[in-house]
């Protein structure tokens, strides 16, 4: 790739997650949470660096440790329970050409509560991205059950998602009889920096790249879950142990 299409990681870790209190940093077999994702991301072939965005001077610390960059500490005015992907993207876009002269045309958007990843399966995505002409990159995959059977609740009622109204009776045909729908896991999203300084995060030409299955954690449980998922799957480990032995 040419100097235009170099891509950058970033990795968002804010610190003021009230549902699990410092959730990025929390213990997932002997390594923080975050970790998890800054090792995958060094492992990448086409990723050309890795940056993790934090507004916690102790987060930063272990970002460094395992081997990520860590530029600036994030505002606090774009790291609260309100504060939206496309804030601290615009905030890192400016830093980077004040501060260096130079933006990537691409970022990895590598969010930590999706720790489980290949690192030959963002190559693929990059791969499939870069020099498109898509706006941005997600992936998903695919649901065990349709999102045309779940429901809204309003007035204490079950509404249609999909444009039916109260009308429920559809709900009891067999899922095949819907379109298939696509879960948006986290895995590995990719987006344009001339999106970002049009305030733009995904536009409306999103290729879609469907992966297995992916955990996120959202709350306290998931952790039980993915500690669960690793020990059927030790080789999700391997990375992290590699890394370590050289920090």
């Amino acid at each position: 790739m040419n100097n235009k299409q170099k891509v950058y990681a970033v990795i968002p870790a804010r610190s003021g997650s009230k549902g699990v209190p410092n959730k990025n940093i929390m213990n997932l077999e002997g390594y923080p949470l975050i970790a998890h994702s800054i090792v995958i991301a060094i492992k990448c072939k086409l990723i050309d660096r890795v940056i993790v965005s934090t507004d916690s001077e102790e987060y930063a610390d272990i970002a460094r440790k395992f081997g990520a960059e860590v530029l600036f500490i994030r505002p606090k005015s774009i790291s609260g329970d309100s504060a939206t992907d496309i804030e601290f993207f615009r905030h890192l876009v400016d830093w980077l050409n004040k501060k260096e002269g130079y933006c990537p045309e691409y970022f990895a958007h590598l969010r930590p509560t999706t720790p489980l990843r290949d690192p030959e399966v963002i190559d693929r995505a990059i791969l499939n991205f870069v020099g498109s002409e898509r706006t941005a990159l997600r992936s998903a995959h695919k649901m065990s059950d349709t999102s045309y059977k779940t429901f809204e609740v309003e007035d204490n009622k079950f509404k249609m998602i999909c444009g039916k109204g109260f009308d429920i009776e559809s709900t009891t045909l067999p899922r095949q009889e819907f379109p298939t729908t696509y879960n948006p896991n986290g895995y590995i999203d990719i987006v344009k920096t001339s999106q970002i300084e049009r305030g733009i995060l995904h536009g409306n030409n999103v290729e879609a790249f469907i992966t297995e299955t992916s955990y996120e954690i959202d709350e306290l449980d998931d952790f039980s879950y993915l500690q669960y998922v690793i020990k059927k799957k030790p080789e999700f480990l391997n990375f992290l142990i590699a890394q370590e032995c050289k920090v």
